[in-house]
């Protein structure tokens, strides 16, 4: 007789919605927060299920869009603040530098969670080419 602790539930958990599973880097499959080993680096599996999370892809998309993103933003406040306000040059240095990194970093491990989380959700893999046989 298989022990209980051991058997799979046959009730996994409900997914979390996808930006507060995102947000609080849960695991696409148990739902434990173990999707991340650094602000956003992927850990290699998780801790509580042991899924690997190396099987996917996320890439460097989110990156290249944040980055445009967030650094249109903060232009555009910087702007704004130049127009109305006049700060020195030191001011705006010492207020967008580390505004724009720490939006880029926040927004990024949201970005890479949910990205993973949907590849998770929809089973996307990598494309395989079909090879056929043509008769002439």
């Amino acid at each position: 007789m298989p022990d209980a602790m051991s058997a799979p539930d046959p009730h996994p958990p409900a997914p979390q919605p996808l930006l507060i599973g995102a947000m609080a880097g849960a695991c696409p499959q148990c739902g434990a927060p173990t999707l991340f080993s650094g602000p956003v680096r992927f850990a290699p599996s998780c801790r509580a299920c042991g899924m690997d999370y190396g099987q996917f892809n996320v890439g460097d998309g989110p990156a290249a869009f944040l980055t445009l993103i967030i650094g249109a933003l903060m232009v555009a406040m910087a702007l704004i603040l130049e127009l109305k306000v006049h700060p020195p040059l030191w001011l705006h240095l010492l207020l967008w530098t580390p505004l724009t990194v720490a939006a880029v970093m926040g927004s990024l491990r949201v970005a890479k969670g949910a990205l993973l989380i949907l590849e998770y959700r929809n089973k996307a893999r990598e494309g395989r080419l079909i090879a056929r046989d043509r008769e002439a």
